[in-house]
């Protein structure tokens, strides 16, 4: 039953996130390598959040800036804690021992198991307002080889053992330690203080809290988890395996809500990837993050997307890459190898094929023929084209910003255009063409003669 006290009572959330990650082969820290768009770190942050954390307190390798900027800017607020020697999971959680003294519930995770979910951290937590001292999260598996063994007796739980410290009975344990801990703030300082390391290892385990609660006559509470979620990752093969499931993950989220994926397994979301009803995504596309897709959008095949928003209604590809802030408004079309970069296309604008458009604003209904590229920079310094509802931009036209290019305005095919072109107007910017008759064969009688005077090389 849940109390007025626990009602009451906070949740901070201790992230441990020192581990150099050799295995990774980097000279990134592991906790950054990316997981559909989102550094591990970022994931476990965004999870503690989710359950309710008041207060995130991180350990960290000491000097590692961009661990520290990550978490300043996923989590602003976090407090950061260097580990200096690394003496075990529970001598890690007391790096952070000073955000302990509150007396708030207390969730332990870990920066490289970026496949828990908020919801389950959650779970793990609300056996302590009914009582528990310590919740574990633990999963059953056929192969538990390498994870500590979750020991109970009746139903109630004993110890977690190590398995280089257990013995031949207890490798026989199917149910293993996840390695995420709650524990309640009345006894967590005094559980994790009293922590030894007489153990193979010479390290200070947390999960020996349990042992302790248990000799302490306190409630201990398993809390059940999917192996795959509870995964951790400590390599680039382990990586690739955390990637396919949360990429398996978003594929159904999409799906359950409302969009349709031709071949799901060839397209790769974002964590922040939003897709409205009846969107059709067809084969080998990625959405990179920053992407938002309204409703009724098609996005054809082999296409790549990132900072963009589509509106609905708005049809890109296929073979198109659009990136940094490009909006399709309603009804907008993006055609085969078009790229569009930080421009927006208004209500029933159309660039069908092959073309450039970067720092542009094209009106509705304007149309973009095939070739034509807006040329937005100019070695220092990006520069914007404006292009008037309805404009006629012909094939195979340079647009040389700053420029304007009026409403209803025609630019004609082969042109480059330099300044203004009023509302209305036609632009031409080429040179005329001249037809001599005749001259082909003339010119070829020539080269001829010209060929068959050379000397022949010996």
């Amino acid at each position: 039953m849940t109390t007025a006290d626990d009602v009451r009572r906070s949740l901070t959330a201790i992230v441990l996130a020192a581990g150099k990650g050799t295995r990774m082969r980097s000279d990134l820290p592991k906790v950054l390598h990316r997981l559909a768009g989102r550094s591990m770190l970022g994931h476990v942050l965004a999870a503690v959040q989710a359950a309710g954390a008041a207060r995130i307190a991180v350990v960290a390798e000491p000097g590692r800036d961009d661990v520290a900027r990550e978490i300043a800017a996923l989590a602003p607020g976090s407090d950061v804690y260097p580990q200096v020697e690394r003496l075990g999971t529970a001598h890690a959680v007391l790096a952070a021992r000073a955000a302990l003294g509150a007396g708030d519930d207390v969730i332990v995770a870990f920066a490289d198991t970026p496949l828990v979910s908020g919801e389950t951290l959650a779970r793990l937590r609300a056996p302590l307002a009914d009582g528990a001292a310590v919740a574990v999260l633990a999963f059953e598996t056929d192969h538990p080889e390498g994870y500590g063994r979750v020991l109970t007796e009746g139903g109630r739980v004993l110890a977690i053992r190590e398995e280089k410290d257990a013995s031949l009975d207890e490798r026989r344990v199917r149910l293993c330690n996840a390695g995420l801990m709650a524990l309640a703030g009345a006894h967590a300082l005094s559980l994790l203080t009293r922590i030894g390391n007489d153990n193979a290892a010479g390290e200070y385990y947390l999960p020996d809290a349990v042992a302790l609660a248990v000799g302490d006559g306190l409630p201990v509470a398993v809390v059940p988890v999917a192996e795959a979620e509870a995964q951790g990752v400590n390599d680039r093969m382990q990586l690739g395996v955390a990637e396919a499931a949360i990429q398996a993950r978003l594929r159904r989220l999409a799906q359950l809500g409302g969009a349709t994926l031709i071949a799901p397994e060839t397209v790769f979301l974002s964590h922040d990837t939003i897709l409205g009803r009846d969107v059709l995504v067809e084969p080998h596309v990625v959405f990179d993050t920053g992407v938002r897709v309204d409703d009724g959008c098609v996005v054809h095949a082999f296409c790549h997307l990132k900072d963009v928003r589509l509106e609905a209604g708005s049809r890109v590809g296929p073979f198109a890459r659009l990136r940094g802030g490009a909006v399709l408004e309603p009804g907008a079309a993006i055609g085969n190898f078009v790229e569009v970069k930080n421009a927006r296309l208004g209500p029933g604008a159309k660039a069908a094929h092959l073309t450039y458009l970067g720092d542009a604003e094209i009106g509705g209904r304007a149309n973009i023929g095939a070739g034509t590229i807006t040329c937005n920079y100019d070695g220092v310094s990006k520069h914007r084209t404006v292009i008037g509802a309805g404009a006629f931009i012909g094939s195979n036209a340079a647009l040389v910003a700053p420029v304007s290019i009026g409403a209803g305005a025609f630019v004609a095919s082969g042109s480059v255009i330099t300044e203004d072109v009023p509302d209305g107007a036609l632009a031409v910017a080429r040179g005329r063409q001249a037809v001599k008759p005749g001259w082909a064969e003339t010119k070829r009688t020539a080269l001829k003669a010209d060929n068959a005077a050379r000397p022949v090389k010996p």
